[in-house]
């Protein structure tokens, strides 16, 4: 049952998806209603959060058993007794799934109001405090200590510093403002830290500000799935080509026992600073990280052998993982999508070019894992299309674990082909919310369940380069 309006996208991207999810292949396999069905589903969906909050255990430093006691008792301070259970994953073992309650539909609004930015607003919905800097604009006389009301500008269109809006929002839930309206506001420059602490948010799930930093990272269920796939193994060489923020990459540094070597790359300079920042945190030191543009890691020429950064020669990496760079249409909660069609149609092209050099720079024998969080076949299921004509070496793999559906139809793949690739389609489940009485009701068995299938949308699939040239 929807809590917010549907994702909202611009009008030609609309036209796009609408004839994506409508495809002739998937008309015929489902019906028109039943494909009408689903994509509906699907963007009541995406507006709103998971039902779990996803904690990846860096197993580098401490053991699952140990940081669920102690992840337990945080909860429990933080919800004030209210008792919400911490889940093993059974097919992930490095995985802990903690169920979000929601949405709350009894929360007394209150005059006072503060809003925030649209990704601010996300990042409430699935647990965060607000943030000074994620603050657009507070009622008039708001003081610190003052219990507001907090509600998300998604469509972008609220001034900073103004004194009301009455355009559209989205209401959040309810907190203690830390400053006053001028301090938020000040002239002297913008400041930064808590500026409301949530106390009665719509979904509650836990702060993990500074809860655990070295033991734990909070991660989408399906980016979990992808480093598992890859798999790899103590003393291989591994290349993560788009890398940031760092979470695969730590998590593949830690499958491996922090022995090997793990290159992670990014173009970005800013987004490198946070991957070397992440691997610190997590104490793991066979991760080498570079500011490099993917498309341009191969390299043709002899190089020194003493050199350890791109670009590569051909052959240079037992497994690579490809989490390429894509229109994000999978990401949630999202309620107005703001990129035009130009944009999102922009990203096939440089998948294929980012997935070339991966091809080349593979050891023959070699894993390469292909993921995105989006839902267009474009960016999908057409991509592993054209990689098995383009490139006859290559042969789709199964994956283990396969825990999200099949590929969709629409991109002439076989029955068999799209049984191989992994899909996380949050429409796969109905949307329901969860309250504490629900979640006591429920078996363990049927939560984990519902947490592979309400994740994020997303993406993978798992090729081997044949031995002959």
């Amino acid at each position: 049952m929807s809590f917010f309006p549907k994702i909202v996208f611009q009008y030609e991207v609309e036209e796009y998806l609408m004839k994506v999810f409508r495809n002739n292949e998937l008309i015929t396999a489902l019906g028109t209603q039943e494909a009408e069905k689903k994509y509906q589903s699907l963007l009541s969906h995406l507006s709103h959060p998971p039902a779990f909050t996803t904690v990846r255990v860096n197993t580098h430093l401490a053991s699952v058993k140990h940081v669920k006691k102690l992840l337990f008792e945080e909860i429990q301070k933080q919800f004030k007794g209210l008792c919400v259970p911490v889940l093993e994953h059974p097919k992930l073992q490095d995985v802990l799934l903690i169920p979000v309650i929601g949405p709350r539909r009894d929360l007394k609004k209150h005059p006072c109001e503060v809003i925030v930015g649209a990704q601010c607003g996300y990042a409430v919905l699935r647990g965060a405090h607000v943030y000074v800097p994620g603050i657009v604009s507070t009622s008039r006389f708001v003081k610190a200590g003052d219990l507001v009301s907090v509600y998300s500008d998604i469509e972008g269109k609220c001034k900073r510093g103004a004194k009301e809006f009455n355009g559209v929002k989205v209401f959040l839930g309810n907190g203690i403002s830390e400053l006053s309206r001028s301090e938020i506001f000040s002239s002297s420059g913008q400041l930064k830290g808590l500026g409301i602490r949530m106390i009665e948010p719509v979904y509650l799930s836990p702060s993990f500000d500074n809860v655990l930093p070295s033991h734990l990272f909070l991660q989408n269920l399906p980016s979990v799935v992808v480093s598992h796939i890859l798999n790899p193994q103590p003393g291989e060489k591994i290349l993560d080509m788009c890398a940031a923020p760092g979470g695969k990459t730590t998590h593949l540094a830690a499958l491996m026992h922090d022995q090997g070597e793990v290159i992670a790359m990014d173009k970005i300079a800013n987004k490198i600073k946070k991957i070397k920042q992440n691997a610190e945190l997590l104490q793991l030191n066979c991760i080498k990280v570079f500011c490099y543009d993917g498309t341009k890691a191969l390299s043709e020429e002899k190089r020194e052998d003493k050199q350890d950064g791109p670009p590569f020669l051909p052959e240079s990496f037992d497994r690579i993982l490809l989490d390429a760079p894509c229109s994000g249409m999978g990401q949630r909660p999202n309620m107005v999508y703001s990129s035009t069609l130009k944009e999102v149609t922009s990203y096939q092209p440089l998948q294929r070019k980012l997935f070339t050099v991966a091809v080349k720079l593979l050891k023959p024998g070699g894993v390469l894992v292909y993921s995105t969080c989006t839902i267009t076949l474009s960016e999908n299921e057409e991509q592993v299309a054209w990689a098995l004509k383009t490139f006859p070496c290559l042969q789709l793999h199964p994956q283990e674990p396969h825990i999200g559906g099949e590929g969709m139809k629409g991109a002439g793949l076989s029955l068999d082909q799209l049984k191989l690739l992994q899909r996380f389609d949050p429409s796969a489940v109905t949307l329901q919310g969860m309250d504490i009485n629900s979640l006591q009701d429920s078996r363990e068995d049927d939560l984990i369940s519902l947490a592979n299938k309400d994740c994020i949308g997303f993406f993978i699939a798992k090729f081997i380069k044949s031995n002959s040239k």
